[in-house]
């Protein structure tokens, strides 16, 4: 399971979901599916965009847990 921490990297930058969305260039709402986890997939674009922004590895925003 893949578990996606944008929300904890997001309140240690102290930034709001719609100013991560403005600095990235996608929608609030396409950030919010991701940050609730409930995303498909994510670009790497997108997530090179987001790490950049936030200052930060893909490995700080997504987490892998074994569901055993």
């Amino acid at each position: 399971m893949i578990i996606v921490n944008l929300d904890v990297m997001m309140a240690r930058r102290k930034m709001s979901l719609n100013e991560l969305s403005e600095r990235v260039g996608i929608t609030v709402a396409n950030l919010s599916v991701l940050k609730t986890g409930k995303a498909k997939a994510v670009r790497f674009s997108t997530l090179d965009a987001i790490c950049r922004v936030l200052e930060c590895t893909p490995g700080d925003i997504l987490e892998y847990r074994n569901e055993e």
